[in-house]
């Protein structure tokens, strides 16, 4: 889409999100741990029957192997299929103010009890520093998305997959470049809690705050914070 074509369009927005109240209300964090399992589940099995597509594939290789899985576990778990209805791939999305049309988030979970427009959002990039895919374009091209309102704007939560092939963690490559990040002033990532691990996971499992720096329009309520839940998943 060319930068003359970019600007916001109050009729999409107003279609959208006819009859509802933004953000949408939280879900329950139990719900989101339970999705966060089904993903490193997927994951696991993907380990033992696609291991060379995981440590040499694209990052849309490993995501359509992701979708495929997810839904196959969705189909043959009856809990799980009452919480989730599908996983689709790279759907087309609008921005906040609609002056994007084809935002594609990685994967979108759609819930069962959710608005079929607002799915859960999961954003997906490959951690290897040396191959060019370093820990700060994991921010820079994902976790911004969600602060300047292109994905997951009407929601107060999304997901970040990390597909780690060179040993990196949470703690100790993404927790200090959002900490030495608070120190700029704009911090771009607007972090307001730094990864805070999940208890009682064996998971490389975290939730991180973020502000988020636009206003719904209309009627130009700001949207709050967005948690965000990063799970890390290595090869």
């Amino acid at each position: 889409m060319s930068g003359t074509s970019l600007h916001p369009r109050d009729d999409q927005i107003i279609e959208l999100t006819r009859g509802l109240q933004l953000p949408l209300a939280p879900l329950n964090d139990i719900h989101l741990r339970f999705i966060a399992e089904m993903l490193a589940r997927a994951w696991g099995d993907l380990l033992s029957t696609q291991l060379p597509t995981l440590k040499t594939g694209s990052e849309p290789e490993i995501n359509t192997l992701m979708k495929a899985k997810l839904n196959t576990l969705i189909d043959g778990d009856t809990l799980l299929s009452s919480l989730v209805r599908v996983v689709s791939p790279g759907e087309e999305a609008v921005s906040f103010d609609a002056s994007h049309l084809e935002k594609q988030p990685d994967l979108s979970i759609h819930l069962t009890d959710r608005n079929r427009n607002f799915p859960l959002v999961v954003e997906c990039k490959l951690i290897e520093h040396s191959t060019g895919k370093p820990t700060n374009l994991y921010c820079n091209k994902g976790l911004v998305r969600f602060v300047v309102g292109e994905y997951a704007w009407a929601t107060c939560e999304a997901f970040m997959l990390a597909y780690v092939r060179d040993g990196s963690s949470i703690k100790s490559s993404l927790t200090p470049l959002l900490k030495k990040n608070q120190e700029n002033k704009p911090d771009i990532y607007r972090t307001q809690t730094l990864p805070e691990s999940v208890s009682h996971s064996t998971l490389d499992l975290a939730i991180s705050s973020h502000g988020r720096n636009f206003n719904y329009q209309p009627p130009n309520d700001k949207p709050g914070p967005i948690s965000l839940w990063h799970l890390w998943m290595p090869t």
